[in-house]
């Protein structure tokens, strides 16, 4: 049964950092025995949860099974919610649980004994609007740290939570929505409380976290009319106008005090790379030799920071521009080999791979860009990615990789092996 239970419930929930496979779940069930209250708590069974409510009230209470998971928790982080066939049951499992005397509140452990809530499941986890409201007419505690925070890919749940009174301020939420470039999430977190300005000692300010993710226009404008410092200084010394030309955002940049000096040639250089101008970034090489070996280690760093944001051409760009291939960067501390193989773009992989990436380098999970397929090949649902992993490993196979057999892969890359 565990090995089906791990393709129900995420990483997030149970520990790991596998996401869930709902539909191979489904396809999976006549595996395992339906007339377990696990199994049941799992697809939204409603005459098996009622059952067991019946035969013994205080089950209600209890973690049970392989995952030590509380009932309620068990079916608010179910991902087979997503699936039309199960997301009925689901929601009234979750009633009958309620009813019954379940607490809303009721948590399980993460593996580093952080509470994880069941509003957590429904709002952070499966982005479910009816569990999320039916949780929220429980009385579930809206601020437990999680749910406002992962709900942010989901207009809907973000909607349901700030209406009930979820506090935006310290959730991280203001710098966490940037993530998703959605103006319309954005508007409802400064409508609710959030602060345009709230510190980070790691990345200043929402707006320059805001510009280092390359948000729109319109997301910027949206920060800027609500008070967003204009000024704000990152821990890097770097300002706004910088940054928002370091990442290849030249009409936001508009918008910005421009405080620092123009005639920086690697700065330039930079800008005339990340707004993917060619002939400008030759001229500057051309006119200014040894730029590129005088570069910072920001301004290094910038190239895997670029290609973790799927800024291909200024990627290009700086490769050719002799850009130290295999410099260190992004969220996770890898090469812009291993970003471009996590989001699935074969054709920047093979171009990196070209230009001399070393696919042996580590990132900061220890592992090299063969970890990074495997995960990502399996895991990696990100919105809006090329997602081509066979792409991928073909272009590292044609360059000497060899993919392990003790590495997983999804189906369609192990089947190049």
């Amino acid at each position: 049964m565990l090995e089906w239970l791990r393709l129900v419930y995420a990483g997030g929930t149970i520990g790991g950092t596998h996401s869930a496979k709902p539909a191979r779940a489904a396809a999976a069930l006549d595996r395992v025995d339906r007339s377990d209250p696990v199994v049941a708590c799992a697809i939204g069974d409603v005459d098996g949860v009622s059952g067991a409510v019946a035969a013994d009230p205080g089950w209600v209470h209890r973690p049970g099974g392989p995952l030590a998971l509380p009932p309620l928790v068990a079916v608010t982080h179910s991902s087979l919610v997503r699936l039309p066939d199960f997301a009925r049951g689901l929601r009234e499992c979750a009633r009958v649980l309620l009813e019954a005397g379940a607490d809303p509140d009721q948590t399980v452990a993460s593996p580093d004994g952080h509470p994880l809530s069941a509003l957590y499941g429904a709002a952070g986890l499966t982005h479910d609007a009816p569990m999320t409201a039916l949780l929220i007419d429980a009385d579930a505690n809206l601020d437990d740290h999680e749910s406002l925070y992962h709900s942010l890919g989901d207009l809907g749940c973000v909607r349901l939570l700030l209406a009930a009174g979820a506090t935006v301020t310290g959730t991280n939420a203001m710098y966490a929505v940037a993530d998703h470039d959605d103006a319309d999430v954005l508007r409802l977190l400064l409508e609710h409380g959030g602060d345009p300005n709230e510190p980070s000692p790691t990345w200043g300010s929402p707006l320059l976290f805001a510009l280092r993710r390359r948000c729109s226009t319109a997301f910027v404008r949206l920060l800027l009319d609500a008070g967003a410092d204009p000024d704000a200084v990152g821990p890097d010394g770097i300002g706004t106008h910088r940054v928002a030309l370091r990442f290849g955002l030249p009409e936001v940049a508009a918008l910005l005090p421009a405080t620092e000096s123009g005639d920086d040639p690697r700065e330039r250089l930079i800008a005339a790379c990340t707004s993917g101008d060619g002939a400008t970034a030759r001229r500057l090489l051309a006119d200014n030799p040894g730029v590129v070996a005088s570069l910072d280690a920001g301004q290094r760093r910038l190239l895997p920071d670029l290609a973790a944001a799927g800024a291909v051409a200024a990627v290009r760009l700086m490769v050719e521009a002799g850009w130290p291939v295999d410099t260190l960067g992004g969220d996770w501390h890898a090469t812009a080999l291993n970003h471009a193989v996590f989001r699935g773009d074969a054709g920047l992989t093979r171009f990196l791979l070209e230009h001399g990436a070393d696919p042996a380098v580590r990132h900061g999970f220890g592992d090299t860009v063969v970890g990074t397929l495997s995960w990502a090949s399996q895991h990696n649902e990100e919105r809006g990615i090329a997602a081509d992993w066979p792409g991928c490993a073909r272009a590292l196979l044609d360059h000497g990789v060899v993919l392990p057999e003790d590495y997983e892969f999804s189906e369609d890359v192990s089947a190049l092996r």
